[in-house]
């Protein structure tokens, strides 16, 4: 007989493997840190996924940054908005299209990213060092095909 819940209906996973759980917990075992590592330049981790992508891919318009930072662009707006006034990017109008704003990584964003570097590769190589290189290679490729699942279509982003 399958257990039911006190709504009557099957009971939801248990937490400890629950997936969107689980992925919190290894997020917070990545994230912390480097929020700390972070912490001296003043730069938050949203902060640091827009420069890398930026430094990383080149000039963006702001949609296309805000899918790759994994960001929501109300809230990509605002963190542009502080990155500018710090110097750490710049914005230009699009030459081909006057309402699209293009987003380009400064000299001051590149020696955030340079004095953080060093520490950077050390933490994620101390990571997988404890967790296997093969391994995280794998879960690499799971959490990407996993990304690249197609959701029903009232669950799509």
């Amino acid at each position: 007989m399958t257990q039911r819940s006190i709504t009557g209906q099957p009971p939801l996973p248990r937490t400890a493997r629950s997936l969107p759980i689980a992925l919190l917990r290894a997020r917070e075992t990545v994230m912390a840190p480097i929020r700390e590592m972070l912490a001296e330049s003043g730069v938050n981790e949203q902060k640091w996924r827009v420069l890398r992508v930026l430094d990383e891919a080149g000039p963006m318009d702001q949609s296309l940054l805000a899918r790759q930072a994994c960001l929501q662009l109300p809230s990509l707006t605002r963190i542009l908005r502080t990155m500018e006034a710090r110097g750490l990017i710049a914005r230009a109008m699009d030459n081909d299209d006057r309402r699209r704003s293009v987003v380009s990584i400064t000299e001051a964003g590149r020696a955030v990213i340079a004095r953080h570097a060093a520490t950077s590769r050390a933490l994620f190589a101390e990571l997988e060092a404890a967790y296997g290189k093969a391994r995280m290679e794998q879960l690499l490729d799971l959490l990407e095909a996993l990304d690249a699942t197609a959701l029903p279509a009232p669950f799509r982003r």
